[in-house]
């Protein structure tokens, strides 16, 4: 029987080569391919809406075009020379405005430019098959881009050839075009693939914008942070992550990203709020903003809209918590805690003083339910969420490129933490009737997190939306990774030991060999020789926090992108690079502005760690691409001996 399986799998694989010369020829071609320097592999995590820190990393490859262009003119150009390079490159639109404003000899620039590019292009092509860098040529300029890198053995004065083609470039008035294109192009092939480790929602006001970007990018996995859930779960209509997100946005100073990024319109909620709220001061509710950034005569409005949507959603939160016991979230319960006449609230057994005793649309008899004019404003916004076309092609997206946790060449990638007990073992987590744990734990949050969004199923997608809904949150959930979410007690009551959230025990583990180990080997990886990726949890280098933990084993990338955090951190993220010669861990600066780049010629500034230098070079057969490679060639070679054995005809 296996025998005849094989032998229809070779028939049917002879289809795509039908003789010995194709099958052949594909193995040697796959063969060249097994030897290409392993492609570099950027990490990057936390980038909570900071679209113009993002672009900028993202475009520089934490370094890796700097490196290109340091390895490929060495002493030859000067720093200052590289740095203008370098900016041009990232920024090639607006550098050549500016050079074109202030250059005398404006051809003169465009020739020793273009020379410069065109070495820069061939060295970060140099690890690609040819094929794979026509792919990523740009149409318009594709054949003379390939002409001007790929080497040409036959010709007597390649300078000549090559100069004759850049002198028609100017000559035609394509140079300022074509510098775009090429500098385009440097930018995606120094950089083969981007890992992004969660989060890319949340406080800052582009992640429309990130979005955009990843969607364009040529290879990118995600893995879903708590603030990207909590946006599928709004996409999927789920009414307490809409309020949410809109909660979150709203404190902020970020519901222009709502309303013209995605389109929403938060007009009902907003005479809805001034309607109840409007005499009220909303003090507890503050908004977090950049002066430069916020438009200060919305703030009255926009507090009231945030102690609209908190109100409501501490009430949607509350009818979830009692329709699932299970989630053990009633210590979550406030509402029905409220004593209003003494102005009090009961938290985990003792009375706080309420700083806020403002509760028009609660009903002490039924404090959790909406308002026929609450339900009327969530069922609008639900319906927006619901057809807003952007952010479902975004959510989309998330949901084909992203998972919760990845296995990928030795490395495993998650946000957040693998649940553990106090004794650093895998806590078991109900999950509607059935427990699991570690890698478990991840799959069937996974399953029914796929389920809230496109599930026929009623039932089924109601469970799905509600998980999405708790892995945002729950103390148990794998991306969020604390005891509780205290919101209700930052808003309402002063006492900070109100305000503590307890880190999972996976926090006190970091440096624990046997526990990292344990993790590696749950998730089916050599604790040898593999590593764990982890975003979340900012690194808080001012208080000398490491991101290195376990002996190099694990690394916490998330230094900080947003810029709520750069005054704990001390510092603007970290970025992890893995190219053919090991892994590098990247610290960055805060990023002032891109136009400051372009005028300045100035880099982020990031300091550069190699935590693992490989003996010997790594190649396209070291990685998960290349075992599919290997098989695929164990494959054609079967077919090989069966078109010379007979087993299989040869066609014409």
């Amino acid at each position: 029987m296996e025998k005849e399986m094989e032998l229809k799998y070779l028939k049917s694989l002879a289809k795509l080569y039908p003789s010995v010369a194709a099958a052949s020829t594909e193995i040697i071609n796959l063969q060249s391919v097994l030897n290409l320097p392993k492609g570099t592999e950027h990490f990057m995590t936390d980038l909570h809406g900071e679209y113009e820190q993002f672009f900028h990393v993202l475009k520089n490859g934490s370094g890796s075009v700097k490196k290109k262009i340091n390895e490929e003119f060495g002493n030859t150009l000067s720093k200052k020379d590289k740095s203008g390079l370098a900016t041009l490159i990232y920024y090639p639109e607006l550098k050549v405005e500016l050079v074109e404003k202030t250059e005398e000899n404006l051809e003169d620039w465009y020739k020793i430019t273009l020379h410069r590019l065109i070495q820069i292009c061939k060295r970060v092509s140099s690890k690609y098959t040819r094929a794979k860098v026509r792919k990523m040529l740009p149409p318009d300029f594709a054949y003379v881009i390939e002409e001007l890198i790929t080497e040409k053995e036959e010709l007597l004065d390649k300078e000549a050839y090559y100069n004759a083609i850049i002198s028609t470039i100017i000559r035609v008035g394509s140079a300022r075009e074509f510098i775009i294109a090429l500098s385009n192009l440097i930018q995606r092939l120094a950089v083969d693939h981007i890992h992004i480790v969660g989060d890319i929602f949340d406080r800052g006001p582009g992640p429309h914008l990130i979005m955009d970007k990843l969607m364009s990018y040529h290879s990118v996995d995600i893995q879903w942070g708590n603030h990207d859930v909590v946006w599928m779960g709004a996409a999927a209509g789920h009414l307490a992550c809409i309020a949410n997100v809109i909660r979150v946005a709203c404190r902020y100073g970020n519901l222009d990203m709502l309303e013209e990024g995605y389109g929403i319109n938060l007009i009902p909620l907003a005479n809805f709020a001034t309607s109840v709220y409007g005499s009220d001061p909303c003090e507890c509710f503050k908004i977090h903003y950049t002066p430069s950034e916020y438009n200060t005569s919305d703030l009255a409005w926009d507090l009231r809209i945030q102690k609209a949507i908190s109100v409501i959603m501490f009430k949607l939160e509350g009818q979830i918590i009692r329709e699932n016991p299970e989630f053990e979230m009633e210590d979550e319960l406030f509402l029905d805690k409220l004593d209003l006449e003494k102005g009090t609230v009961k938290i985990r057994g003792k009375d706080y003083t309420l700083l806020d005793s403002r509760f028009p649309t609660v009903d002490p008899k039924d404090p959790y339910a909406l308002t026929p004019e609450e339900a009327e404003v969530m069922e609008r916004l639900q319906s927006a969420f619901l057809k807003c076309e952007k952010l479902q092609r975004h959510v989309r997206f998330l949901y084909t490129n992203g998972s919760l946790y990845k296995v990928f060449n030795g490395n495993l990638l998650y946000h957040g933490c693998v649940p553990l007990n106090n004794d650093g073992t895998f806590r078991k987590v109900r999950i509607f009737g059935k427990d699991y744990s570690g890698k478990a734990l991840y799959d069937i949050l996974e399953v029914y997190a796929r389920k809230g969004y496109y599930s026929m199923d009623k039932e089924e997608k109601k469970k799905g939306r509600n998980i999405l809904w708790y892995i945002w949150k729950n103390k148990n959930s794998p991306v969020y990774g604390k005891d509780r979410m205290t919101t209700f007690e930052r808003y309402f009551v002063a006492e900070p030991e109100t305000h503590v959230e307890q880190k999972n025990p996976y926090y006190a583990y970091l440096n624990e060999e046997r526990v990292i180990d344990r993790i590696l080997t749950e998730f089916g990886l050599d604790p040898e020789n593999a590593h764990i990726v982890n975003g979340h949890m900012p690194v808080k280098v001012v208080k000398g926090e490491t991101p290195i933990k376990c002996n190099g084993k694990l690394f916490i990338i998330d230094g900080g992108f947003s810029k709520a955090y750069q005054k704990v951190t001390g510092i603007a993220g970290y970025t992890l690079v893995y190219n053919s010669y090991g892994l590098l861990l990247v610290a960055h600066d805060p990023f002032v502005s891109v136009e400051e780049a372009v005028r300045t010629e100035s880099d982020i500034h990031s300091q550069s760690m190699l935590v693992e230098r490989t003996f010997q070079r790594l190649t396209v057969a070291d990685t998960d691409a290349g075992k599919e490679i290997q098989e695929r060639i164990h494959d054609l070679e079967e077919l090989l001996h069966a078109y010379r054995s007979g087993e299989v005809t040869e066609k014409n």
